[in-house]
C-alpha cells in the first residue's frame, strides 16, 4: 500500500511541474516586436510592442544600436544638414542592428519612452564636431 502511495503522489507532482510548465509557456511573453520605422529632420524613430534592452556604439564614424528584438529589415536615406545619411536594420543572431552611416562622422544619441501603446526610441544624429 506504501508504494502505491508513494507512486500516486510522484505521479501528482510530476503532472502538476508539467501543467504548471505549460501555463508558463502560453503566458510568457514572446520577443519584443519593431513594429515601424519613422524618418524625422534628425534621425529616426522606431516604434516597439514594449521596452526593449538597448546597447549603442559609435564604430568608425558610424552610430549603431542594437536591441534586443525581432523585426524585418529595411534601409534607406535621410538628410541632415544637407549630408546623406544612409541606415539600415537587420536581424542579427543577437538582435535587430539599426546603423547609420555617412561620408563623415557622426555622433549619436538616442532616448526612448513609452507612447502609442508601445516604446518609441527617438535617434538623432549629427555630423562630429570635436
Amino acid at each position: 500500500m506504501r508504494r502505491i502511495r508513494r507512486t500516486f503522489f510522484g505521479s501528482l507532482v510530476l503532472i502538476g511541474l508539467l501543467v504548471g510548465l505549460m501555463i508558463g509557456r502560453l503566458t510568457a511573453p514572446g520577443p519584443v516586436q519593431l513594429e515601424a520605422v519613422q524618418v524625422l529632420p534628425q534621425g529616426l524613430s522606431l516604434r516597439f510592442d514594449r521596452k526593449p534592452e538597448t546597447y549603442d556604439e559609435h564604430l568608425e564614424g558610424a552610430f549603431a544600436l542594437l536591441f534586443q528584438a525581432e523585426g524585418k529589415a529595411q534601409s534607406g536615406q535621410l538628410q541632415i544638414d544637407g549630408m546623406p545619411v544612409a541606415w539600415r536594420v537587420q536581424q542579427t543572431e543577437k538582435g535587430l542592428l539599426l546603423h547609420l552611416v555617412a561620408a563623415r562622422r557622426l555622433q549619436g544619441q538616442w532616448h526612448g519612452a513609452r507612447g502609442d501603446g508601445g516604446w518609441q526610441v527617438q535617434v538623432s544624429v549629427s555630423p562630429w564636431r570635436p
